[in-house]
């Protein structure tokens, strides 16, 4: 797995970097300035802008990933570039139009409680169509075990764009028109980078060379669009909801707090970069016994480190909190609590998606896709209704739990393997362990010092712990390695 450590390592740092800047933006700068309506209406305009995305790429970057290491010739892999090209340039010029026929129909459907906003929905078409077709060259980069540069792109740039944006606007030197307008510009220029990119790595010549593949090559990017679709439904249906049924305020509340408990999953997000392709060559070459090292080692290690984000997190939530001393965000706090459970249990299931998704089941995403955004839509207009933002919070929680419990379900029956050990029994004991000392320390410094201190405690307890008894080969190779250059 050294390849995977490695690269791993870089995506964690250029997506632990990614937050702290997207932390400096959600829990600062968004609602020191723009204040929270502007900020819960970016925050709606991108978040509905991820629903569409799915629909325009039609799933062609998921079908690269898939059948790249597949073929062995030059002509049938640049035949599935061509494919994953061509047919989302045919959707974008059918859906554009239709998209400003009805568009007036559009804008009273999104911002029913705020109607001076709906000025603003051309934005969500525009940023969509950037987004998509920024998934698809990435996914030529993937391909070819290149992800670092790529996850740069995704996770960080997006970040330092609105962070240049709204220090511009704080100077007064770009109003919320410009903002807006700089925003769009924004993501056009990153997808120019990773086109210029991905053709510089690998370089495609137009090919129409299909064997007997490309219908179901077609089959497979139809149900993983519909199943995208319906995950993008399930990541941002909450949002849209709130801005729909409450008011863009509470997108702004509850968006901080996911965000917060999101940083639980910066460690699955740097992994299954670079793990997705290499779990795809390993099932097309049939390879059982390395699919399971693969599922366990993903699991174990990243149930580690994401426990160790959870403890810092969740025991450092008041002064988080009265770190941003703004009114009404502090109704996030069990948001986050409730959200970080869900989160952790998403990363102990390791690479659980990546072996569905890329195996001869990957249909089943599809009906896991369906009745999860089903489940999505149903529980947050009900919860939401009862609850407020923290039934959002609920509905979240109750999907992640469903449908995370299926695909383990799924995994054990068709290929007999799962991701738990007893490792993980022993980090989940640490974990309990460590979070029952240190939530009953109460330090009475300032927020930002008493963070500091306490995050510093937990990180040289539990990683001390982690490495004495083992709980991973990796971590404690890594380590190993860090101090001998050191």
């Amino acid at each position: 797995m050294s390849i995977v450590v490695k690269q791993s390592f870089f995506n964690l740092i250029t997506i632990g970097v990614a937050f702290i800047i997207g932390a400096i933006n959600t829990l600062y700068l968004y609602p020191t300035f723009l204040g929270s309506k502007l900020q819960g209406l970016v925050i709606a305009l991108l978040a509905i802008s991820n629903i569409i995305q799915p629909f325009l790429s039609f799933g062609t970057q998921h079908a690269v990933i898939r059948f790249y290491s597949r073929y062995r010739s030059n002509k049938e892999k640049n035949a599935v570039l061509t494919l994953s090209l061509i047919i989302p340039i045919i959707v974008t010029a059918i859906v554009i139009p239709l998209f400003y026929l009805y568009y007036d129909q559009i804008k009273v459907l999104l911002f029913q409680t705020e109607n001076a906003f709906s000025q603003y929905a051309y934005v969500i078409l525009f940023i969509a169509v950037s987004t998509s077709f920024f998934e698809i060259f990435y996914s030529w980069v993937r391909v070819k075990l290149k992800s670092v540069f790529g996850n740069f792109l995704k996770e960080l740039y997006p970040r330092l764009l609105v962070t240049f944006l709204l220090i511009s606007y704080t100077l007064d030197y770009l109003d919320f028109e410009n903002f807006i307008l700089y925003l769009i510009y924004g993501y056009y220029l990153r997808l120019l980078i990773v086109m210029v990119y991905s053709f510089i790595i690998n370089k495609p010549k137009i090919s129409f060379y299909f064997k007997n593949d490309f219908k179901e090559i077609l089959r497979y990017s139809f149900l993983i669009l519909l199943s995208g679709a319906a995950s993008s439904i399930i990541l941002d249906i909450d949002k849209s909801m709130l801005s729909s049924i409450l008011t863009v305020e509470n997108v702004a509340y509850y968006s901080v707090a996911i965000f917060i408990a999101a940083v639980i999953e910066i460690p699955g997000r740097a992994m299954f970069q670079i793990l997705s392709p290499i779990v795809a060559e390993v099932i097309n070459k049939n390879n059982k016994k390395k699919l399971k090292y693969l599922l366990k080692k993903s699991s174990t290690n990243l149930v580690l480190v994401s426990s160790l984000f959870f403890l810092i997190i969740n025991l450092n939530l008041n002064d988080f909190y009265e770190m941003l001393n703004q009114e009404g965000y502090n109704k996030g706090i069990p948001i986050v609590i409730i959200v970080s459970f869900a989160k952790l249990y998403s990363m102990s299931i390791g690479c659980v998606n990546n072996i569905i998704s890329n195996s001869k089941y990957y249909y089943y995403i599809f009906w896991f896709s369906i009745i999860s955004s089903v489940l999505a839509v149903v529980l947050n207009l009900y919860l939401i209704q009862d609850y407020g933002i923290i039934g959002a919070a609920y509905a979240t929680f109750l999907v992640i739990l469903i449908m995370n419990s299926l695909k383990l379900y799924l995994v054990n029956i068709k290929f007999k393997i799962h991701p738990y050990s007893y490792d993980t029994i022993k980090i989940i004991i640490l974990t309990t362990f460590i979070y029952i000392i240190f939530n009953n320390l109460k330090l009475t410094f300032d927020p930002v010092i008493s963070i500091a201190i306490k995050s510093a405690l937990i990180l040289i307890l539990y990683t001390l712990a982690a490495y004495i008894f083992k709980l991973s080969d990796d971590v404690n190779i890594f380590i190993d390695k860090f101090n001998k250059n050191w």
